[in-house]
């Protein structure tokens, strides 16, 4: 093909995107035009000329990922998905933004082919990326015949004006992640107008002071760009931003360069009129040229190509190296022992009637040599949250070439991309990563906790510090709501254990699971043992709750704890039980995991007969929903105090007595005593 005939096909097909990302968006009557217009020639030159993809085998473990963190262009990834023969027809760029559509508003993993995470809450998709090439460098590291994959992402001012971006960009440059090819749209347009109201940092100075490699080109000279993306991809120190001047909804004819162009349609006469200066027929609908078709084709099938030979090698790799080709199996199949539970157990019971931190602590030495592709860390706190696997390597820059062999992560004073740097690492697929922080602080990693859950990732977050008992650092870091923050997200398990088995339950449960994020949240204080809790099972625990404890009186209530409570919850019905009232202690580590069991079962544990009480110090919020409008929750409904833990638990009431004296109180009130 002739210099002139490529440049005629590129320019018909970078004119296709920009209709049907129109129409789509005109016939749902919502959408963002904006950026896919403004966007696509710079997207058009990462996709057809560096990005390494097989539509027919969307889940090549060496693909190059893109991501969209500007999510709300969704349609400019929708338009180059279908056109470059992803499993996304044309039926459904016309059912763009409809209920059950592949195509919904902004880019969700799991529902469209070759999304790769999910977006439109800006600066997301940013910190995710950062997880996934952290992932790239740690395989690149272990296996460097096989991987080589990148980082593309596309982002716009809002996702680097929001904080995640400030925090994940410092991680990237720190560790020097060259895997991540990041391309800024400059248009210089937010939804109130003009950048300048509120954006006026130097981009530029301020990631090549984060450590970042930057390059600048217009987005609509195709050389510049390229040569600006082929130096970005050839660094191998640092990560790149290649900052691309554009403009917003560029090919409309009246509206091109303004705001509202952002989240607004064009409105079809401005359709209609940008078709026919692009060379359309103005009454065509959805028209894809057949040479544009076969343009993408022809992309798709180099890439096959790549993709076949990269296959081999992966054969001539297993058949020479079988030991490595186990271990990277039971990485990428996330094979773990049967009988892991019990080895977990068996390091949590050298921490017996420790805070549930420690134990923790003592069952993640466990699960590292159980899982070799465990992997985690810290906000720094590791010594507090007890995150890290002693004796393995660390992942920091002084370990020079051998750093991404590490497993132990530092996320530094960043929680809220370490949220996102753990889903991104977890979404890639070959490690099992947790992070860690405390309870508190869970607040500045909600976000990205969120998506977590809508992606059904299965991330690990360690939550320590979990009460009022953290003691003298008063009530800044004192949870109350937090606990009913994580349980209110839809698909976060939460589990709050009482003690080593369930301690290391929770933990099991985790690393069996592969389907929803699981946080586990634990007590900065040590926690007595039950000594005569009622036999139970691994089982028990992963149904979310089971009876602890039973008075050999007859029952005439059941209190449900959770976490250091249970031992305190025990106790005083051991005092009630003194005073002739019986009782059911009821252990309830995970919430939504006892809610989601079989009704039978749920009320073989909490039959309707009994009224229920609950003892939990955190906010009472959601546990009206098991103890009905007549039950009585022992909880904090106010923000804690700056005392030792012992004399908190008097000042709160939670005292094996004073729990007791809530419980006669209430029970006298029901007419039970």
């Amino acid at each position: 093909m002739t210099r002139k005939a490529q440049s005629e096909i590129e320019d018909l097909c970078i004119r296709t995107i920009r209709v049907l990302s129109a129409e789509a968006i005109e016939k749902a009557r919502s959408g963002h035009p904006g950026a896919p217009l403004g966007m696509a020639d710079v997207a058009f030159v990462l996709w057809t000329r560096f990005l390494r993809f097989d539509p027919k085998a969307p889940d090549w473990l060496d693909r190059d990922r893109f991501i969209l963190s500007a999510g709300h262009a969704s349609m400019l990834l929708y338009s180059l998905l279908h056109l470059s023969g992803y499993d996304l027809p044309i039926e459904e760029i016309k059912r763009f933004r409809q209920l059950g559509s592949k195509t919904p508003g902004h880019p969700e993993y799991g529902r469209t082919v070759g999304v790769e995470v999910t977006t439109g809450p800006l600066g997301q998709g940013f910190a995710h990326g950062v997880g996934i090439a952290l992932a790239s460098h740690m395989l690149r590291a272990r296996f460097p015949e096989l991987f080589s994959f990148r980082v593309f992402a596309l982002c716009s001012d809002g996702d680097l004006m929001e904080g995640i971006s400030s925090e994940a960009a410092s991680f990237a440059g720190h560790l020097g992640l060259s895997a991540m090819v990041y391309v800024y749209d400059d248009n210089r347009i937010t939804i109130e107008g003009s950048t300048r109201l509120a954006f006026s940092e130097n981009v530029k100075k301020r990631f090549e002071a984060l450590g970042w490699a930057v390059f600048e080109a217009d987005g609509y000279d195709h050389e510049a760009v390229t040569q600006a993306l082929a130096e970005a991809v050839a660094n191998e120190e640092k990560p790149s931003l290649v900052i691309t001047h554009t403009e917003i909804a560029r090919g409309a004819p009246t509206l091109h360069g303004q705001a509202k162009t952002h989240g607004a349609p064009l409105g079809r006469d401005e359709v209609r009129a940008m078709k026919e200066a692009l060379g359309w027929d103005k009454d065509s609908e959805f028209f894809v040229p057949a040479q544009v078709y076969e343009f993408f084709a022809s992309i798709a099938e180099r890439n096959r190509k790549e993709r076949l030979e990269w296959e081999r090698r992966f054969e001539d790799f297993k058949a020479s190296d079988p030991d490595c080709f186990r271990l990277l199996d039971a990485m990428i199949s996330r094979k773990v022992p049967d009988d892991l539970f019990e080895r977990l157990l068996a390091s949590a019971i050298e921490a017996k009637g420790k805070a549930t931190r420690v134990i923790s602590g003592h069952v993640i030495q466990a699960a590292s040599k159980a899982l070799p592709n465990l992997v985690g860390g810290s906000a720094d706190l590791a010594p507090s949250n007890q995150t890290e696997i002693r004796g393995a390597p660390h992942c920091v820059p002084d370990a020079q070439a051998r750093r991404f062999l590490g497993v132990n992560l530092h996320f530094g004073i960043r929680e809220h991309a370490m949220a996102a740097i753990v889903n991104g690492l977890n979404l890639q697929g070959a490690f099992r990563a947790f992070g860690g922080t405390f309870l508190v602080f869970a607040d500045y990693m909600k976000p990205a906790l969120r998506l977590s859950a809508l992606m059904e990732v299965p991330s690990i977050f360690v939550f320590t510090h979990d009460s009022i008992f953290v003691g003298e650092d008063g009530p800044t870091h004192q949870p109350i709501e937090q606990l009913w923050m994580l349980r209110s997200i839809p698909g976060m398990v939460v589990f709050r254990p009482c003690d080593v088995f369930e301690t290391a339950g929770a933990w099991a449960y985790a690393l069996k699971n592969n389907r929803h994020p699981v946080s586990i949240v634990l007590s900065r204080q040590d926690v007595p043992e039950v000594n005569d809790i009622l036999p139970r099972s691994a089982e028990d625990v992963f149904r979310g709750g089971y009876v602890a404890w039973r008075s050999g009186r007859n029952e005439v209530f059941a209190v449900i704890a959770t976490g250091s409570e249970v031992f305190v919850a025990v106790e005083a019905a051991r005092l009630l039980e003194q005073e002739g009232i019986g009782c059911r202690v009821i252990s309830m580590p995970s919430f939504e995991l006892f809610l989601a069991q079989p009704k039978p079962y749920r009320e073989s544990v909490l039959p309707k007969r009994l009224p229920c009480a609950v003892v939990e110090a955190s906010s009472p919020l959601g546990w009206y929903r098991l103890v009905g409008k007549d039950g009585l929750v022992v909880g904090v409904e106010r923000f804690g105090l700056s005392a030792p833990a012992e004399v908190l638990r008097e000042e709160f009431g939670f005292t094996p007595e004073k729990v007791a004296s809530k419980l006669r109180s209430w029970l006298q009130e029901q007419g039970l005593f």
